[in-house]
């Protein structure tokens, strides 16, 4: 799987998550971009991706993502 086939699963997760079809998804994309997004959206997310793409993230990756494109790298590496 490339890297925009990642993003395009990753924003079909933010759609769902936030019910908000609206939603598109860059490497910059963070929580202050999207109005609904707090701490208990980001577990949600967190869990719904995992799910997703069959990984597990370590707490130091959690705690570490600024930005989805973070994110992604985190994911491809585990691929």
């Amino acid at each position: 799987m490339n890297r925009e086939e990642v993003f395009k699963k990753i924003n079909d997760i933010f759609i769902d998550v936030f019910d908000d079809t609206s939603i598109v998804v860059g490497e910059e994309t963070s929580a202050k971009d999207i109005e609904d997004w707090d701490s208990l959206t980001h577990i949600t997310l967190i869990s719904a991706v995992e799910e997703e793409f069959g990984i597990k993230f370590a707490m130091k990756d959690v705690l570490g993502m600024k930005n989805v494109g973070e994110m992604v790298n985190i994911i491809m590496e585990d691929m």
